[in-house]
């Protein structure tokens, strides 16, 4: 039996039992009835989750369904509370392939329909042009000085906390060109020792975001006032509040406090 990761814009239906428990549906046919214009895609679940034996079917629908017994529409980043974390982690991936859908309705070259050709490939009707889904590259870097880090509040963050510097990385750069650039426009401040930690997929809408531990060198803080609204130098004893855990910003900023906890 497959999966079923049908989504609107309000979220992606899942199945609530009597427990109060989540997850997505998981039977023979979609939960409510599909029509011809609902293009049902095959979504290849990522490498980490390749012992997924069941198929994965991923549809976009133009209406939210509130109205069924045992079923709720919910907002991706709050199924991350409620799903387990590969359910989770493969409703992304679903919501990044329809995203790509809905963007590559026609080819950009002649504006012809597009047409699928294979699970992650489009084929333009008229010109033949060919396109894959892209990603959105971005860093995210945590910078020490002493047993303090800098963290900050930007204009776009949707909730009231603080988090990293981060950035999308520009074309002709690699991916630490990106780091030094974003903090010395965010912040004015130089960075050294620059290390790379882990990377991570951010299905809001299509990024990978790439994270980095770095140390302070030197200048006074400046902000960027059309991204950033505040920043500091925070140790671990005055903490003000911080991503939750679905980011790679909390991993980052869990990784320093457990390194802090193991020095004391």
């Amino acid at each position: 039996m497959p999966y079923w990761f049908i989504f609107s814009k309000d979220g992606h239906l899942l199945h609530k039992d009597k427990d109060g428990r989540y997850t997505v549906p998981f039977q023979e046919d979609s939960p409510i009835p599909l029509q011809p214009c609902h293009t049902v895609h095959n979504v290849t679940p990522p490498y980490s989750l390749s012992d997924i034996d069941s198929p994965v079917k991923a549809a976009h629908i133009d209406n939210p369904v509130h109205d069924m017994d045992g079923y709720e529409t919910v907002d991706l980043r709050q199924s991350y509370r409620l799903l387990p974390h590969h359910l989770y982690k493969l409703a992304g991936k679903c919501e990044e392939i329809l995203y790509w859908d809905r963007q590559t309705q026609f080819c950009g070259s002649c504006g012809a329909p597009m047409r699928l050709a294979t699970d992650i490939s489009k084929r333009c009707t008229q010109c033949g042009r060919e396109v894959w889904p892209s990603l959105a590259t971005a860093v995210i870097v945590l910078i020490h000085r002493g047993d303090e880090v800098l963290l900050v509040k930007a204009h776009n963050f949707r909730r009231d906390h603080y988090g990293l510097v981060a950035g999308f990385v520009e074309t002709g750069e690699s991916l630490e060109e990106a780091v030094h650039r974003e903090v010395r426009e965010e912040t004015g401040l130089e960075i050294t020792r620059l290390r790379y930690f882990g990377s991570q997929p951010w299905p809001y809408p299509c990024g990978l975001m790439a994270g980095f531990h770095a140390d302070y060198l030197s200048g006074e803080i400046h902000l960027q006032e059309e991204e950033l609204k505040t920043a500091g130098w925070f140790h671990r004893d005055n903490m003000p509040p911080i991503p939750e855990k679905l980011s790679i910003a909390r991993r980052l900023i869990d990784s320093w406090m457990t390194t802090q906890d193991k020095e004391e």
